[in-house]
């Protein structure tokens, strides 16, 4: 969250909407219907929350009537009851602020420092390793379940970021610089990351397609590759391949 004056919208208030309509009409179809959005929007945004959370928040469903759907996990529960307390809190403190005249001041100086980015994928972890070199330092980021990241940044780039074993970092990686294989692919590459899981999404374009794996950890990760590489790997939904992240393609972040 974040602070919001007047009728500006709240970060994180259009995801928790999302939250609250998949639990109530367990579809994410249905939900972004609801709320009118775009089917691809709407799992964009779960991807994003399932990729930041220590646990996923939304989890796909299997069985039933309509033959499966979506629904919150426990944590995804207990987090959207959270957050409306916290709001109501938030709500109280924000009245009891605007009353003193330096508020809008306040306000102004507080909104510089939000970010946004333009990489689809961004994953929260920990500092596990720092190992500096003469130039640059390779940095692993443990996001959660098993899976880490390594990076290599500048030196100068750890000192001005504070990283160091422990601290608790963004990786930032845009879809363009995500190479995607088979996963029973023979081919060895100098990528030092490789995530596997199954493919949940294949969406061609023109020329380009946006193709999403899911983790075992109930992250994702998104690519754009070509539709030629669609065809020539056969990947569709339910295919199990592999992301491919080269260390110096990751972007690592850390809040102010």
């Amino acid at each position: 969250m974040r602070l919001v004056s007047g009728s500006e919208g709240r970060r994180g208030k259009g995801r928790i909407e999302l939250l609250e309509k998949i639990a109530e009409l367990g579809s994410i179809s249905a939900a972004a219907k609801a709320l009118g959005l775009s089917y691809k929007g709407a799992w964009e945004a779960v991807e994003g929350m399932n990729n930041l959370a220590a646990t996923p928040l939304v989890a796909r469903v299997s069985g039933g009537r309509s033959g499966g759907g979506t629904a919150l996990t426990p944590f995804g529960l207990q987090a959207l009851s959270a957050f409306r307390r916290l709001e109501g809190e938030y709500q109280r403190f924000l009245e009891a602020l605007q009353g003193h005249e330096d508020f809008d001041r306040f306000f102004q100086l507080m909104r510089q420092f939000d970010m946004k980015t333009s990489a689809r994928n961004e994953f929260l972890g920990r500092v596990k390793a720092v190992k500096k070199g003469a130039v640059n330092a390779e940095v692993v980021l443990d996001i959660g379940n098993g899976l880490a990241l390594v990076a290599i940044i500048t030196n100068e780039s750890v000192d001005n970021l504070g990283l160091a074993p422990g601290v608790e970092a963004y990786a930032l990686i845009k879809a363009p610089w995500v190479i995607v294989t088979a996963a029973d692919s023979p081919i060895r590459t100098s990528a030092r990351n490789t995530l596997c899981g199954v493919v949940t999404r294949c969406q061609t374009g023109a020329v380009n397609a946006e193709v999403v794996i899911e983790l075992e950890s109930g992250k994702s990760i998104a690519a754009i590759i070509t539709n030629e590489s669609i065809e020539s790997l056969q990947l569709k939904e339910g295919v199990r391949a592999c992301a491919l992240i080269k260390a110096s393609h990751i972007i690592l972040a850390v809040s102010a």
